[in-house]
């Protein structure tokens, strides 16, 4: 039943990656993956606030924590996207944009993640 759940969160979590990066890689011009950027961000706020109010605030379910933190999260952000156009990035010569990827994907997914603990403990 777990894998279930990882699986079935982790099909919706890639289909909202794509979605998502449909929509802002026809809005945003040049090389830099704000796509996978937003991706990871917003995937790393919603872990923390997930794992702080699941785990800390409530009795939320293995099957549940399961379903959306390593299946659904887990399939909406992307450490081998962020590795790969980081890459391409910095094999095209544009080593600006693949060091203010790097990073910043650490910078602002760290803070992301703080911001989300914190909000969720603040629930």
């Amino acid at each position: 039943m777990n894998l279930l759940a990882v699986a079935s969160g982790g099909a919706i979590g890639a289909s909202l990656r794509y979605l998502l990066g449909q929509s802002i890689s026809t809005r945003t011009p040049g090389d830099f993956p704000w796509h996978t950027l937003a991706a990871n961000v917003s995937g790393a706020f919603l872990l923390g606030l997930l794992m702080t109010v699941g785990v800390e605030r409530t009795t939320m379910s293995e099957g549940t924590r399961l379903f959306l933190g390593v299946g659904l999260l887990g399939g909406y952000t992307t450490f081998s996207t962020f590795s790969f156009e980081t890459i391409e990035l910095l094999q095209g010569g544009a080593i600006t944009h693949a060091m203010a990827n790097a990073f910043g994907s650490l910078a602002l997914g760290l803070a992301a993640a703080a911001l989300g603990v914190v909000l969720g403990r603040a629930l």
